[in-house]
């Protein structure tokens, strides 16, 4: 539920940041890292760190996440032995509704 919670929390988060900040619109990096900086201060993170950090992403300095995800997520698609265990789970799962909704 806190999951959920949160989600809904970022659209509004992210509809607030792309009204009033019009250069966020056209750059992802950037949109995320005022998203975590405003996570990381109301964590009581260091600002000046914070800050350094956020900015070199933003720049387009450090790995985008999305790539990184989709490197991942290839990656276990062709080795299946570097899967972790939510995959092993969520397939579980997976085979579980199909079950249920007359698929299999």
């Amino acid at each position: 539920m806190k999951h959920i919670k949160m989600k809904l929390h970022n659209k509004d988060v992210i509809i607030d940041l792309l009204t009033n900040k019009e250069h966020l619109r056209d750059n992802d990096q950037a949109l995320i890292a005022n998203i975590w900086w405003r996570e990381l201060v109301t964590q009581g993170k260091d600002k000046s760190t914070a800050f350094e950090l956020l900015k070199v992403f933003s720049e387009g300095k450090l790995s985008n996440p999305e790539s990184i995800r989709r490197s991942r997520q290839k990656i276990q698609e062709e080795q299946p032995e570097l899967r972790g265990k939510s995959y092993r789970a969520r397939h579980r799962e997976q085979d579980n509704v199909k079950e249920q909704l007359g698929y299999n």
